[in-house]
């Protein structure tokens, strides 16, 4: 999975087990079941789940009835917690080495990684604000062909 897709996949299997009310081994979502709803791979959900296990929002097991289920409330969950436990804003990338002897290449990737971590803080601060729940109050909003549904 790209770096860019980290965040959103990340996102979307948290709130997917909420809507679920994963929040016990007995009722573990298996990564197949992730993978169809997102739709991706179960390897890509069971990485992103291991990921989000090792920030304390989710536990795994492995094996036939093996899935995923949440260790906090939805609403406990920042989206900033969730951003930094795919490695924040990696998708950015980081600025090359610059070549030796040229001024621009001495001061250009030392700028560009200070301006990189800029927009980390922003996006952290943004995210801080919004909850897993937050997310699942669009559940119901939009119906299965994906047209929203009037207010």
């Amino acid at each position: 999975m790209s770096d860019s897709q980290r965040f959103p996949v990340a996102a979307h299997t948290l709130a997917y087990l909420a809507h679920r009310n994963a929040y016990s081994r007995e009722a573990a979502v298996s990564s197949s079941v992730l993978a169809a709803s997102i739709p991706t791979n179960p390897v890509v959900i069971r990485r992103m789940t291991t990921q989000l296990a090792k920030a304390g929002l989710v536990a795994t097991c492995s094996g036939v009835a093996g899935g995923a289920w949440l260790l906090k409330r939805p609403e406990d969950i920042r989206l900033d917690e969730v951003l930094r436990a795919v490695n924040g804003c990696a998708h950015l990338g980081s600025a090359p080495i610059g070549a030796e002897g040229c001024p621009v290449s001495q001061a250009i990737p030392k700028a560009v990684n200070s301006a990189m971590q800029l927009a980390n803080q922003a996006a952290s601060e943004a995210l801080a604000t919004v909850t897993v729940a937050d997310l699942l109050r669009h559940v119901g909003s939009v119906t299965p062909q994906g047209e929203k549904i009037p207010a």
